[in-house]
């Protein structure tokens, strides 16, 4: 019994994930920013740091990076569109940057034409958070002051990084508000298996019987509509590439794909609902969430421009985002899953990304 005890132990030690910090640099106004980087006993490894609470780099096994960034801070503190990075307050769309809660209407920044997206002008995004090491984990905390980009209440938020033993990274999210608040937190890291160009052919399975379609200012309408006949039908693999440029409205409207999934299954619960595999590489993606939905962006706002790791130029459809999430413009669809924050009550979420090979 004791020589199976120590048998045990070992295999619970060879799982465990260790955990190094060091410093990645300053921001303009004197803030130190450091990494934290995960590493576990199969050789994946991720590298997150404290501005953003952004996944800098997931590595696999085979020593490859399957997430979009920069090779310094610098490269993160430029104009770019939120790679890796922990969105919010609000992740995604607010039409008008306006709603109503508790009969009070409320102004948010702007920032994307008319409309507030991921949090506004200084979203989570672009925020120092604190990080304290948990074991084989790594927490980040970050307190958004009342009033902060429009949104009211104090809202207290952690993002907690585990490595497992099973080749995952776990991202689980905890927000306390000081008084109603809404919230929807999201990681928006741009994922490429295969190192090439585009990744338009990834093969993608999202388990989803609905999407939620959109206007041309991609706000959703209200409606949740049937993936049936669309191109927006993934529930059996298909090529990104396969149906992005179809003369459909809702395609041109995103310039490809850029909308919300209604993902099959009781939100709350953790389920797999989302797998990516590139044929070239043999790299599997597979996305479980407690979330009721899911934006697919397939990188169509990426123009070339975007100098990355190595000086690769981030071109037009470089990378896919599966942005586990509630749904975009919430706070003013009473007939969405509702993203309302009660004073005192936590709100909780879980997403898990896993790494694997064919």
């Amino acid at each position: 019994m004791l020589r199976i005890a120590l048998l045990l132990s070992v295999s619970v030690l060879t799982l465990s994930a260790a955990v190094k910090k060091d410093p990645f640099g300053r921001t303009p106004d004197g803030q130190a920013v450091e990494i934290y980087t995960l590493s576990n006993a199969a050789g994946l490894t991720a590298r997150i740091m404290t501005y953003g609470a952004t996944v800098v780099s997931l590595t696999t096994p085979d020593k490859f990076d399957v997430v979009l960034g920069f090779d310094s801070l610098e490269g993160y503190l430029r104009e770019q569109p939120y790679m890796g990075a922990i969105v919010g307050r609000y992740g995604n769309r607010i039409a008008k940057g306006q709603f109503s809660l508790n009969g009070k209407a409320y102004r948010l920044a702007v920032n994307n034409g008319p409309n507030a997206l991921h949090g506004g002008l200084r979203g989570f995004d672009k925020r120092v958070w604190k990080a304290e090491t948990k074991g084989e984990a790594v927490q980040f905390t970050y307190r958004s002051a009342a009033g902060e980009e429009g949104y009211p209440g104090q809202l207290d938020v952690a993002v907690t990084y585990t490595l497992t033993g099973a080749n995952e990274l776990r991202i689980d999210y905890l927000a306390t508000a000081s008084e109603d608040t809404v919230a929807n937190l999201t990681n928006h890291a741009y994922f490429n298996l295969s190192g090439e160009p585009t990744i338009l052919d990834h093969v993608v399975r999202i388990d989803a019987d609905r999407y939620t379609p959109v206007d041309a200012g991609l706000i959703p309408t209200g409606e949740l509509r049937s993936v049936s006949g669309t191109p927006f039908d993934f529930r059996k693999p298909t090529a990104v590439g396969a149906r992005i440029d179809a003369k459909e409205q809702q395609i041109q409207f995103g310039g490809g794909y850029d909308h919300n999934w209604v993902l099959n299954g009781a939100a709350g619960t953790l389920r797999k609902v989302i797998e990516a595999y590139s044929p070239r590489s043999g790299r599997v993606l597979t996305v479980s969430t407690t979330e009721p939905g899911v934006q697919f962006y397939t990188g169509n706002f990426l123009d070339g421009k975007l100098t990355g790791k190595g000086g690769r130029q981030y071109v037009r459809r470089a990378a896919f985002c599966f942005e586990t999430q509630h749904f975009p413009d919430s706070p003013n669809k009473p007939g969405f899953p509702s993203t309302v924050v009660k004073k005192g009550v936590p709100m909780r979420s879980t997403t898990v990304w896993q790494i694997g090979k064919r």
